[in-house]
């Protein structure tokens, strides 16, 4: 007896004359004389029907195996004379393995994406969850084959740090001592786990960075989490996020790579997640396949950011956020740059030094830094990256102007200045955020199992 998956059944070469398929219930008719079911495993979207005889051995357990059912089928897999697939089961025996009932909250189709977030450890069984979490790991690999085939090395760097990488503060505090008597967190410093102040990582480029100027080219691919108490479709407490860092590398080269990078992940979504990317095409976002193939072909435009704020301000056009040197682009500017201006992809960079953290590069012009975003019709920015400041005079005169002193935590990230510097370069990629891209699906919670949000840390 041959096990196969719904996948591997539906894509046979040939009849089998003895197989077994195990999954879970979609739907079921039944006649006087035998009993349709369609089976799906997880495996691909589609699912198998299985022809169930009266008579066969657990056939009379049919009438229990409704929706969400879980069944093992053995028997003959056979040409299909109906439409839609090439094979289908004829049963020779039929097991029910665990039970439903109509309280099965997935019996019928059309659940708003609200109610499924309700239900987040069932909402994978649903087509749409199924068929977005299948993109999720094969896009995971895809990561991993880029760099890995680029002989990039992959680094694990800390969950637990004492480090702002971004500056913002909006970090999650770590500690095991009590909370205090007012009910609030007072925890004092020097009888903590660690006998500092730590919290959850925001990024891994710093720790990244201690890697790329021993191994050349690393790359981190981890949680991160954020304590910014928005509740918009674009934020999450915690996320996953893809940082390389190469040694030897400037501005130009990390531009180079950033969009070798999403054009790869735009060409394995459409090769590797076709039958999924047209459920997304069909009730997700029409034309979905058509913008990643156009992406997947075009050459990304390079604009510098003072050149990209006249030519938003030379539109013609309202926006709800006007801008001007030294503030940052917004979604607004950004689809406008992309969707109406360039047409495509475009990467934004020389920012003002004002707006970025002290790692970036200083430029020549003493206004602006080696930074870039990249931008994508339909998003906006999807990536932004920077030439790391390798200087050591320039990098202390950075760091304590964001009063990063020395003597603090970022001595041994300015040591790597010390001991042999070289110029080095990288950028982050929001995992989620890329789902979303390939997806066509507007809300991250929706691309990630588990969602952590404000006020939502459970099922």
């Amino acid at each position: 007896m041959q096990s196969l998956n719904v996948r591997q059944a539906l894509h046979s070469d040939s009849a089998l004359p003895e197989v077994e398929v195990s999954g879970w219930v979609r739907t079921r008719r039944d006649s006087k004389t035998f009993s349709f079911i369609e089976i799906n495993d997880g495996s691909c979207l589609a699912s198998l029907q299985a022809i169930i005889d009266v008579g066969v051995p657990g056939s009379e357990n049919v009438s229990q195996m409704g929706t969400g059912a879980s069944v093992r089928v053995r028997g003959e897999l056979v040409a299909s004379p109906g439409k839609g697939q090439s094979w289908e089961l004829k049963a020779t025996e039929v097991e029910l393995i665990g039970a439903t009932d109509e309280s099965f909250p997935l019996q019928k189709k059309g659940h708003s994406l609200e109610y499924l977030r309700e239900i987040a450890h069932l909402r994978p069984r649903s087509n749409l969850f199924g068929a977005v979490f299948r993109t999720r790991s094969r896009i995971s690999h895809a990561i991993h084959s880029f760099f890995q085939e680029r002989e990039f090395f992959h680094v694990h760097t800390p969950i637990i740090t004492g480090s702002d990488c971004e500056g913002a503060g909006e970090m999650f505090r770590v500690t095991t001592l009590p909370v205090g008597a007012d009910g609030k967190d007072t925890p004092k410093d020097a009888e903590d786990f660690f006998r500092k102040p730590t919290y959850l990582t925001v990024s891994g480029q710093l720790e990244g960075e201690t890697f790329a100027t021993a191994l050349g080219k690393i790359y981190t691919f981890g949680p991160t989490f954020r304590a910014e108490n928005s509740n918009t479709s674009r934020h999450a407490a915690e996320f996953w996020m893809v940082e390389p860092e190469v040694a030897f590398c400037d501005l130009a080269g990390d531009m180079d790579l950033a969009e070798e990078f999403l054009r790869h992940l735009v060409t394995a979504a459409l090769d590797t997640c076709s039958e999924d990317l047209g459920l997304f095409n069909k009730f997700v976002e029409k034309g979905l396949i058509e913008r990643l193939e156009k992406l997947a072909s075009q050459k990304f435009a390079r604009i510098p950011y003072r050149e990209a704020v006249e030519i938003v301000n030379k539109s013609g056009k309202k926006f709800d956020y006007p801008v001007e040197f030294g503030l940052n682009l917004q979604s607004e500017h950004e689809r406008y740059l992309t969707e109406e201006h360039v047409g495509g992809p475009a990467i934004v960079f020389d920012y003002p030094d004002a707006i970025k953290p002290f790692y970036m590069r200083a430029n020549d012009d003493g206004e602006t830094v080696a930074a870039m975003d990249v931008l994508v019709p339909g998003v906006g920015e999807i990536i932004g990256g920077s030439q790391r400041e390798e200087r050591p005079d320039v990098l202390a005169a950075r760091m304590a102007k964001h009063n990063l002193t020395e003597g603090g935590d970022y001595d041994w990230y300015a040591d790597l200045r010390k001991f042999g510097t070289v110029p080095h370069a990288g950028f982050g990629l929001g995992f989620e955020r890329i789902l979303m891209y390939l997806t066509g699906v507007q809300n991250i919670r929706d691309v990630i199992p588990f969602p952590r949000t404000p006020g939502n840390a459970g099922f």
